[in-house]
């Protein structure tokens, strides 16, 4: 195993890099500034890599510094969180990492139901675009999307999405939208991070190009849909996210789900070692159950 730096040399770093002042790390971590300083540098010199770039106006993080941030920032947290739940006499914690989207459009109108069946779990969800490293123990299961390339790690798929032009009653009525070709002539919202794209669409149900530019374009599901409801374009966007949309008539697919592209796009991600917990065997035994019923 590779030999690690002292925890106290990365506390120093993490502190400084989050509040950008020597001075501020030494105040919360009740040192001197100088001993921040000299454990600072005894970790560049472990690594190195200059961490920091030092002017006469402050500290900022070099690009290196940037990249060992993310990973030390969020191991240390998981550390201080697995002390604290220990401390509090919770043994049976479970981590969860997902993608933004299907956590606040799907995963959290459901969580009360886990609540429900399993109260002795306590459960910690984080969401996030990139996706949770579990050698640093970041988390015990991740819900990802994307095309599943992610290595030795155990990928089930939870459900099929479809994906469909979406837009609110009064901007159909409006429009008259009726056929696909008037979407060339009506702003169309762009879901930047979506695995289907518009060209995708246009090419499996039309013989019309996409257009090249979109009115708005977004990197969030919840943003996209929000744009729809307020009457700014069409989304393309998964009926699974915009369920509650759908339910409540806040939005409509005006072509119908007939022309929508199925995909399986969600996955729920984690190293075989974490199989037998039995917290994650619940977790994904739930999951699984909801995801059946969507």
């Amino acid at each position: 195993m590779p030999t690690l730096p002292p925890i106290a040399n990365l506390q120093a770093f993490e502190a400084v890099a989050r509040r950008r002042s020597f001075a501020l790390a030494a105040a919360e971590l009740n040192l001197t500034a100088s001993a921040i300083s000299h454990q600072v540098s005894r970790l560049e010199a472990q690594l190195d890599v200059r961490l920091f770039e030092r002017s006469a106006h402050g500290v900022r993080l070099s690009p290196a510094g940037e990249h060992y941030l993310m990973h030390v920032g969020a191991a240390l947290n998981a550390i201080a969180t697995a002390t604290d739940d220990l401390r509090q006499g919770i043994r049976n914690s479970l981590y969860v990492h997902t993608a933004p989207s299907i956590a606040s459009l799907w995963l959290m109108p459901r969580l009360h139901h886990f609540a429900q069946a399993y109260p002795e779990i306590s459960l910690n969800l984080s969401a996030a675009h990139t996706p949770s490293d579990f050698a640093l123990g970041q988390a015990d299961i991740d819900i990802r999307y994307g095309v599943p390339q992610w290595g030795d790690l155990v990928v089930e798929p939870l459900f099929e999405e479809a994906i469909v032009p979406l837009a609110s009653p009064a901007f159909i009525k409006a429009h008259k939208l009726k056929r696909a070709e008037q979407l060339l002539d009506l702003p169309l919202i762009q879901s930047n991070v979506s695995i289907v794209q518009w060209s995708d669409w246009f090419g499996r149900f039309t013989k019309l190009r996409a257009p090249d530019r979109f009115s708005l374009r977004f990197d969030r599901a919840q943003m996209s849909l929000d744009a729809a409801t307020q009457g700014l374009g069409v989304a393309l966007e998964s009926a699974v996210n915009a369920g509650g949309h759908l339910a409540d008539g806040r939005l409509k697919a005006p072509f119908g789900m007939e022309q929508a592209v199925r995909v399986k796009a969600h996955f729920a991600v984690y190293p075989e070692r974490h199989a037998k917990r039995p917290a994650v065997e619940a977790f994904l035994s739930w999951l699984h159950s909801e995801a059946a019923q969507t």
